[in-house]
């Protein structure tokens, strides 16, 4: 063979195995960009609804193994100095009314969420479609964790003063505070600390649902959502 017929060939196919892999790429058959876009917050939405209905319930943060909400990492050193000095039902107490806090609180996280969804820009829907896992739901995150944090924050406050968690967790600080072994005073912000963890439960439970719509049909429970993540190739 010759150089130049050698060359054709190559070229050739390459240019074959180029159309290979453009098939092998996903493809949104029908699927408009604004479609794409309500897809998208109709499937944060739905993960939103489960993520309350799981976490705004007696032991939703509590019996958890993966969400409950432990101390501050400020507070370690509380907790570990009560315990050795046998006030450890005072800092169980503390711990489980700040999960009834959390618990509490998820319940009215829907609507200040709802309304990040709802009021979020989305330049690339189709992208984040095509993008796959829980690709919309980091969108979401980064977009709306400031705005969300500080409408969320005045709800956890308030919840925690209703459980009285915060009188429980201020018993426990003064008390450590109190102890003549104790030279430096500390008090950590469980207000804002409860709010990102809170906040951080409801985001991941939220990008699990995202993943199941992508990856599971039965998920997909309304026509857009079967029209917008079953429009893959």
């Amino acid at each position: 063979m010759s150089m130049k017929n050698f060359v054709i060939a190559l070229l050739f196919s390459s240019l074959l195995y180029g159309c290979d892999v453009i098939k092998q790429l996903p493809q949104m058959t029908g699927v408009t960009e604004a479609e794409a876009g309500e897809g998208i917050k109709e499937a944060l939405g739905q993960g939103l609804a489960g993520a309350v209905l799981r976490l705004n319930k007696e032991d939703g943060f509590f019996k958890d193994d993966f969400y409950k909400i432990l101390l501050p990492a400020d507070a370690v050193k509380i907790e570990k100095t009560l315990r050795d000095v046998g006030l450890g039902s005072m800092v169980d107490k503390a711990i489980m009314q700040i999960n009834r806090g959390a618990e509490d609180a998820a319940g009215y996280a829907k609507p200040i969420f709802v309304n990040a969804i709802k009021t979020m820009s989305i330049q690339d829907a189709i992208g984040l479609v095509r993008n796959g896992d829980t690709s919309a739901t980091h969108f979401f995150r980064e977009k709306t964790t400031a705005q969300l944090t500080a409408a969320f924050l005045p709800v956890i406050k308030a919840s925690l003063d209703k459980v009285n968690a915060t009188k429980y967790y201020g018993d426990m600080v003064n008390k450590y505070n109190s102890l003549p072994i104790v030279f430096k005073k500390i008090n950590p912000d469980l207000s804002g600390f409860v709010t990102m963890k809170a906040t951080n439960a409801l985001f991941d439970l939220v990008a699990r649902e995202e993943k199941n719509i992508r990856n599971n049909f039965a998920a997909r429970t309304t026509d857009l959502l079967k029209k917008v993540f079953g429009g893959m190739l």
